[in-house]
């Protein structure tokens, strides 16, 4: 058990009790005392034991709950495995937002992009560079653009001649 868990246990433990004192007709100021918590506390427990009885100081599920469980992530792994084209991609390369779009086909679930990545992780992916360059890649016209269009794109200075606003000296 994590220090987490020891802690959450440990906290029912103490509404469990403030509970049991408060259904004793002992005093919210004396439970709080007693059970080591503010008044302020003491009141909200007091409000949720009238409300919900003891079961209402219960600790509840925090967060959302998993999305995807153990057969799902295996069927995502076997699609991943598969490939991106037998999905219905256009090319082979899984992207973040890719695998968004088939988690979202497949199990009706949408997630963020870091999500995304969370899952592909902790089913073993990690991130991969392509380990050569697209067959399409054509260098003479790369060639060609860096000669002529590069340098009407590239910023220069304007006027190298003018002093600059910051110039220290005094006329």
């Amino acid at each position: 058990m994590g220090k987490s868990e020891k802690k959450a246990k440990e906290l029912q433990r103490r509404r469990l009790r403030a509970g049991r004192l408060l259904s004793g007709g002992v005093a919210q100021a004396e439970v709080a005392r007693r059970v080591g918590v503010s008044r302020a506390t003491v009141s909200t427990w007091n409000e949720r034991l009238e409300q919900g009885g003891s079961e209402a100081l219960r600790a509840r599920p925090r967060g959302r709950p998993a999305g995807l469980d153990a057969a799902q992530r295996r069927e995502l792994l076997k699609a991943l495995t598969t490939g991106a084209l037998a999905e219905g991609f256009p090319t082979e390369l899984w992207t973040l937002a890719r695998v968004g779009r088939l988690i979202e086909r497949r199990f009706g679930r949408r997630y963020s992009e870091s999500q995304v990545w969370r899952i592909l992780v902790s089913l073993g992916f990690s991130c991969q560079r392509p380990s050569s360059q697209a067959l399409e890649r054509d260098e003479a016209a790369i060639r060609r653009w860096k000669r002529t269009r590069w340098p009407a794109l590239k910023k220069t200075p304007q006027n190298k001649a003018a002093p600059s606003s910051s110039s220290m000296s005094r006329d």
